[in-house]
């Protein structure tokens, strides 16, 4: 056990100075980058997931793992040795080439289930299965089939399979962020994050609910990751909704749904804007600016629901001896580092740097105003060096997950792209859909959802991108709306039963069963699975057109939030049910209405329906939050 943990760390610290020197100075020739990046993530891997740990039979897991290894070492070691050979001549496979396949595919696709289930390493073996196979399934599924040698060509002797795009953005610029979130969060970031949430909604109806909605907001725009917010922020903010009395699946379905919303919210959105940059050929500043809006408009309607639920049922605030003062919060030692980390960042990328090169830019001020304000403290230069070395461990732990999921996805892409089953299910959805585009959004939409069930979302974009993205383009979706619209849903399978991986998490947490706490997710997200559809309806909220255009679409997206929101939090309104749901429904077609008149009209109907909630005695006044909660289930 001593001895491992010694290799973990010496492993992390070789991939996080590898991430950090390749930041800062460039990435080396694609194949070598990507071999040794792939070799010491597998590597990693190995040491952190060890095959049989603490049972019986641990000594036979250990010769495995020790086979995979050395393998591991000799493919990857290979292909960086001869990296010029196999770009320039393009060899034919033999069968070291076939053997050293097999052993970067059983180390994937092993670590693969070891980390995330079984799910994942299921597709990319029925994508394998697909391509050799392919001659013997009948109609417009099947294909001429390929052999081994021609699946091992392309799979390891080329740019396209293993070697190919995914795996060099997570070597890059991936990698480079992971690792100024992790510094971030590590020199005291995380801890300022949550108190800034504490301080700015602690006090509010609900408070303990948006608590957790700003915190995991914060904490998703850094890390990009719905499981790794949860169980990060949501082993404080859950422990204090219960402890405030507050529904536990509700607690689990709030800390849930605000962490997947760190998935589609800028600048990281779950990793996948670097990718989806690579795919659409666009800048990573232009899919970022495009997904802001929606992110918007998601947490005003995570945050509404969350304020309307709580008056209703009464919820608590947050007790004021557990907020910490702004003074503390708004200190210099805390602020300066986060903001100037921030503006390295933005200015090399505004300044037209490579990503990787202003991630490193946020680093190094990182680092150049923590380290000084950590002195003046005279906080132990001990001390100090070890928060910057267990950021750079855990960038490097980090990467393990990405790493493995983007080279079985990349494994799965060359399959996809090999067989041409893109193109066909594309095809057969449009053929089945016609010319309706709200038809074929809508089986794009349940595919996504049900082909991201149980994978993490990086890994689910890359699949529904290749296989669904372009059935939306193909009868004139622009691309980049057709890569959100089928983002937006694969991220929003981590909280869709049945296999909610988020959801699982957080109600572990909540010591709660998962399913009423999905069902409070789905509600409270309500939103989400509508906002794709805004942006087929509206280009315009990610940017398409001029400013009249994204004023009236931001304007109608607000509005169909607020009436969404007070539609799925099943809020009193006019005193009668029925009176509601009919009026709310009808704001909500008119929102969803091009034009400035029914944007206009929506707005006046809402304001006058909530005029007469104000006007109904009883609803002027304050709420008693500071009261337990009376009703402890939804």
């Amino acid at each position: 056990m001593f001895m491992r943990e010694h290799l973990i760390r010496g492993l992390a610290l070789t991939l996080g100075g590898l991430i950090l020197y390749t930041a800062a100075t460039g990435p080396f020739e694609s194949l070598v980058q990507r071999g040794i990046f792939l070799a010491l993530v597998i590597l990693l891997g190995l040491a952190v997931y060890p095959l049989g740990a603490g049972k019986r039979w641990r000594p036979l897991g250990l010769a495995f793992d020790l086979i995979l290894a050395v393998g591991t070492v000799l493919a990857c070691g290979y292909v960086v040795m001869n990296y010029e050979r196999i770009l320039v001549e393009l060899p034919w496979a033999s069968t070291r080439d076939m053997l050293f396949t097999g052993v970067l595919l059983v180390a994937i696709l092993e670590l693969s289930r070891r980390a995330i289930g079984v799910i994942f390493p299921l597709l990319v073996v029925a994508g394998l299965a697909y391509a050799w196979f392919g001659a013997a399934i009948p109609g417009p599924l099947g294909h001429r089939g390929f052999d081994l040698a021609y699946i091992t060509e392309t799979i390891y002797l080329g740019d396209l399979g293993v070697w190919g795009m995914l795996v060099g953005v997570a070597a890059t610029t991936i990698a480079a962020f992971v690792l100024f979130g992790s510094l971030l969060l590590h020199t005291g970031g995380g801890q300022t994050f949550m108190d800034m949430a504490l301080r700015i909604s602690g006090r509010s109806p609900g408070g303990a609910a948006k608590v957790a909605t700003v915190a995991s907001g914060l904490f998703g725009m850094v890390s990009g990751s719905a499981v790794a917010n949860v169980a990060t922020t949501g082993n404080f903010t859950i422990p204090m909704m219960k402890r405030l009395d507050y529904p536990r699946p509700f607690a689990a379905g709030v800390e849930a749904v605000a962490s997947t919303g760190g998935q589609i919210a800028p600048p990281i959105l779950g990793a996948a804007a670097f990718i989806m940059a690579e795919i659409l050929g666009e800048s990573y500043l232009r899919i970022a600016l495009a997904a802001l809006l929606p992110a918007i408009l998601f947490y005003l309607g995570v945050f509404l629901t969350i304020h309307l639920v709580a008056r209703r049922r009464d919820l608590r605030v947050v007790p004021g001896d557990e907020l910490p003062g702004w003074h503390d919060v708004l200190r210099p030692e805390r602020i300066v580092p986060i903001l100037a980390a921030l503006g390295g960042l933005f200015y090399g990328v505004l300044s037209g740097r490579s990503i990787q090169l202003s991630a490193f830019y946020g680093i190094l001020m990182t680092v150049l105003t923590f380290v000084p304000f950590s002195l003046f403290a005279k906080m132990p230069l001990r001390e100090i060096l070890a928060k910057l070395l267990s950021g750079l461990m855990d960038a490097g732990k980090g990467m393990v997950i990405i790493g493995v999921l983007l080279a079985g996805a990349q494994i799965l892409v060359a399959m996809i792209g090999m067989t041409g089953i893109g193109v066909t299910l594309a095809s057969l959805i449009v053929n089945v859909g016609g010319e309706s585009l709200f038809l074929v959004a809508g089986i794009v939409g349940g595919v996504c959802l049900i082909l991201g069930m149980g994978i993490p979302t990086t890994a689910a974009y890359v699949l529904v991108a290749s296989v669904l993205a372009p059935a939306l383009t193909t009868i004139g979706v622009e691309p980049l709306i057709a890569h959100l619209f089928v983002f937006y849903f694969a991220t929003l399978s981590v909280i869709t039963p049945p296999v909610c991986v988020a959801v699982f998490v957080a109600s572990g947490i909540a010591g709660t069963n998962w399913l009423p706490a999905a069902g409070e997710a789905v509600r409270l997200a309500g939103a989400i699975y509508v906002i794709p559809f805004l942006l087929l309806i509206y280009p315009a909220l990610a940017g398409f057109g001029g400013a009249v255009d994204i004023a009236l679409a931001s304007c109608q997206g607000v509005v169909f939030v607020l009436a969404f929101a007070s539609l799925v939090s099943r809020v009193a309104i006019t005193g009668h049910r029925a009176l509601d749901i009919i009026g709310l429904i009808v704001v909500i077609i008119l929102a969803l209405t091009p034009g400035w008149v029914t944007t206009a009209a929506a707005l006046l109907t809402l304001v006058g329906m909530y005029a007469l909630h104000r006007r109904q005695p009883g609803n002027a006044g304050p709420t008693k939050h500071d009261v337990p909660a009376k009703e402890t289930h939804p």
